[in-house]
């Protein structure tokens, strides 16, 4: 049990960075299809200069990578006001192709899961040693405790802070706050961006927290999960910190099962995670209000 929740936790850290900042995006009325987009790109720009700088410039490069792609959806969905979904999955496919060029250019061509440093686990001593939880929460990577206090700081900005509250009244009736000179272009500009930042700390949080090495579409989907994850909690971020868990336990659970010799083929215990996903929103996923201006463009003086 211990095993199975110490990989739940590990597992779920990548996707709870993604989805605190999916929830950022579309608490101001931006859809955030273009997660998976955003976490690729950084978890190819953190193995990138970890390989050459170390990890740190690797992490603070993966916000970048993930921030310029948000600017990128931003321009696109907000500036030029074009459908959001289709420039977030737009975005996906271009943040596939460049990253695998990128790869066979930085580490040659046919190059694939190449090595580099990464983050060991962070022991906290006495609180490790509690019974089944311990190691689940207190012997992980570095990333797993930054994302807790990440996700409560971004609990309380969207329910104690005024800029929080701004941000709801953005993504609720963009033409209200904007009457009440709010700048909603600069806000959402400012709420994808950070998303984007987020989002490629996550894909940071897979490629050099877990694995150590960069391979092509090595996310897998795990930012629509990501996006699954939001919808499930009702773009509340605690909820979502949860959501992400149970798919955790969901991508632990094959891990597990692997190493039990539990005799079931290998690709259905790979789609354990996406099954989860499937049923959780079918039964769940239509219990929260969807924000009001969510996925619809907004020209400044729009009634």
């Amino acid at each position: 049990m211990t095993e199975l929740l110490t990989n739940a936790v590990a597992a779920a850290t990548p996707l709870i960075f993604v989805a605190l900042g999916g929830v950022i995006a579309e608490r101001a009325g931006v859809m955030s299809i273009s997660l998976e987009g955003y976490m690729l790109t950084g978890a190819f720009a953190a193995v990138a200069v970890s390989h050459s700088s170390g990890i740190w410039a690797g992490v603070a490069a993966a916000g970048v990578a993930g921030g310029a792609v948000g600017l990128m959806h931003a321009f696109l969905c907000v500036s030029a006001r074009l459908n959001q979904i289709i420039s977030g999955l737009a975005l996906n496919l271009f943040a596939l192709g460049i990253t695998g060029f990128l790869n066979s250019f930085v580490f040659g061509k046919g190059q694939s899961g190449t090595q580099v440093p990464g983050f060991s686990p962070l022991e906290i001593p006495e609180l490790s040693s509690i019974p089944i939880v311990g190691q689940a929460l207190f012997d992980q990577s570095p990333f797993t405790y930054a994302v807790g206090v990440v996700a409560v700081m971004v609990s309380f900005f969207f329910w104690k802070t005024r800029p929080g509250l701004t941000l709801h009244a953005i993504g609720e009736h963009p033409a209200a706050a904007e009457a009440r000179g709010i700048s909603v272009i600069r806000h959402r500009y400012i709420a994808v961006v950070i998303s984007g930042m987020l989002a490629g700390i996550g894909g940071a949080a897979l490629s050099i927290g877990l694995i150590n090495s960069f391979v092509e579409n090595m996310t897998a989907g795990r930012g629509y999960i990501a996006l699954a994850a939001i919808i499930f909690a009702a773009w509340r971020p605690l909820w979502a910190v949860g959501a992400c868990l149970l798919f955790g336990l969901a991508d632990a659970a094959q891990v597990s099962a692997n190493a039990l010799n539990i005799d079931l083929p290998f690709e259905l215990l790979a789609m354990t995670p996406y099954l989860v996903t499937i049923v959780a929103l079918v039964v769940l996923g239509r219990r929260g209000r969807t924000p009001g201006g969510l996925g619809m463009a907004y020209a400044r003086g729009q009634g």
